[in-house]
């Protein structure tokens, strides 16, 4: 099956900042992701506005799926839908080889 069409820009990242609140509102992910990062809270706050940022936040919850679920609850959207934003945000088309 492909996956479904990317977003519009402005929906990714409608979505992804969604994502982010998420994060903040949730010490341990926060945590995580500023260690995984190396980021620190000012850096996320001066970035949040940055669409490759965003991808970034994305690309976090992707890579862990208790995360994503969570997201997706929180969100009120499919998980599929967290993958699709992330293919509207910079980098998230990838070549198919095959």
């Amino acid at each position: 099956m492909s996956p479904s069409p990317a977003p519009s820009d402005d929906a990714a990242i409608t979505l992804a900042l969604g994502a982010l609140a998420h994060m903040a509102r949730s010490d341990a992910l926060s945590a995580r992701f500023l260690g995984d990062t190396g980021m620190s809270p000012g850096d996320i706050a001066a970035q949040a506005a940055d669409p490759e940022f965003l991808a970034a936040v994305l690309d976090f919850y992707l890579a862990d799926e208790t995360a994503l679920l969570e997201l997706a609850a929180d969100l009120g959207r499919a998980p599929e839908a967290v993958a699709a934003a992330r293919r509207g945000l910079p980098g998230g088309v990838l070549p198919h080889w095959t």
